[in-house]
């Protein structure tokens, strides 16, 4: 559990700024699984993550019906996932993923929030290298037993389990991520979040109240963008 605080302080550097925020998000993933692999969760693993965090998120039925729908219509436009590197205020390394069907707009889009924020759009690698990936797992505590679930799940790639606030949270490696959701599926738990995630490796430290106030804004404006789907940093806090 050496880790745990570290991953604890990385789980709130990504956050959904609003409930409808969210719900675009995932309508998103549904399409971009649905013209990926098919309408079918059965036998398209992808949408069957989408839809889960659809319900961890009391996403409507009716809602995930329509997004469905909606990827098999041909005039349906194909979203494309560019990942954006920049630096905000205070030298706060940023790492935007977009799913866009316009890259001209996304680009100068973010260029521009970035340019009036005190920040700087950086060109691939800039940043990515003070990230690593991570599969990350959320589903409730109740009837679990956290030590010997770990002890379990050690075999499937586990890195951290821990309880935060009435809910576990299990993180992964990259590549042990498909293997982690077959596991957990096996053991009938109600995932409610799975996803892989952008953790900092390092955290930028010292930031006053006033300087992390700064760096907050420019999160958020990049958060309401329509083509963000996640936005991570490193501020510590």
């Amino acid at each position: 559990m050496g880790r745990a605080f570290e991953f604890r302080k990385a789980r709130k550097m990504k956050r959904w700024s609003a409930m409808s925020k969210a719900f675009t998000r995932i309508g998103k993933d549904i399409s971009m699984a649905v013209k990926a692999g098919g309408p079918d969760p059965t036998n398209n693993s992808r949408l069957k993550i989408a839809i889960q965090n659809a319900k961890g998120v009391n996403m409507p039925k009716d809602n995930v019906e329509s997004a469905i729908k909606k990827a098999l219509n041909k005039e349906d436009k194909d979203l494309n996932e560019i990942v954006y590197e920049g630096v905000g205020p205070y030298g706060v390394a940023l790492m935007v993923e977009t799913a866009t069907d316009n890259q001209n707009r996304t680009v100068a889009d973010l260029r521009v929030i970035f340019s009036r924020n005190g920040g700087t759009l950086g060109t691939s690698g800039s940043v990515a290298f003070m990230f690593e990936r991570k599969g990350v797992f959320k589903f409730p505590a109740e009837g679990l037993n956290v030590e010997e679930l770990e002890f379990e799940l050690i075999d499937f790639g586990a890195e951290e389990v821990f309880e935060d606030e009435g809910e576990i949270f299990v993180h992964t490696d990259y590549k042990d991520f498909g293997q982690m959701q077959k596991a957990l599926e096996e053991r009938k738990i109600n995932v409610t979040s799975s996803e892989l995630q952008r953790i900092p490796t390092t955290y930028k430290e010292g930031l006053t109240e006033e300087q992390q106030a700064e760096v907050e804004q420019i999160l958020e404006k990049l958060e309401e963008n329509d083509d963000v789907q996640n936005v991570y940093h490193t501020m510590a806090g």
